[in-house]
């Protein structure tokens, strides 16, 4: 019977803690909440597309580079090659759009990079979402006469 009774006791005094726990944590939702409605509106900003033959990842960033938010087909549920389709760009933009439409930035600076199919769809539905391109610039890396190539296989 005495250990029934250290086992109450230890529940009371966890049935104490718990309150001052839930407070730390609605003060600190508060916080959060008070925080995400300070977020400043932003006039300009970069959008980097990376359209590689597996996958398209679009991200927004401020005019320093700060994310703002990010998309790829795969987030979006698209599988295997359906990834690298100019259709899932466009389903991407649509999501940032739809992430950034308060704060987000309205004239933006376009950086593309890679080889993938949804490099002209992004961009054409960028401007369908109500985005004002600035500039686009193609920053996909080319090599200048770089590593010697490996040998034929012979078999």
């Amino acid at each position: 019977m005495p250990a029934k009774k250290a086992t109450t006791e230890v529940k009371e005094v966890k049935d104490k803690k718990a309150p001052e726990q839930a407070e730390v944590k609605a003060v600190a939702e508060e916080t959060v909440a008070v925080e995400s409605k300070i977020s400043k509106k932003l006039d300009k900003g970069r959008v980097y597309v990376k359209a590689s033959y597996n996958n398209t990842l679009i991200s927004i960033t401020d005019e320093k580079g700060n994310l703002i938010a990010w998309s790829s087909a795969g987030s979006l549920g698209f599988a295997g090659p359906k990834k690298a389709t100019p259709f899932a760009a466009s389903k991407i933009i649509a999501a940032l759009a739809e992430k950034v439409k308060k704060s987000g930035p309205l004239n933006v600076s376009v950086f593309v990079s890679g080889v993938g199919g949804g490099r002209d769809s992004a961009i054409r539905s960028l401007a369908n979402q109500g985005f004002n391109i600035l500039s686009i610039k193609d920053v996909t890396p080319i090599p200048h006469n770089g590593p010697k190539p490996p040998k034929v296989r012979r078999v």
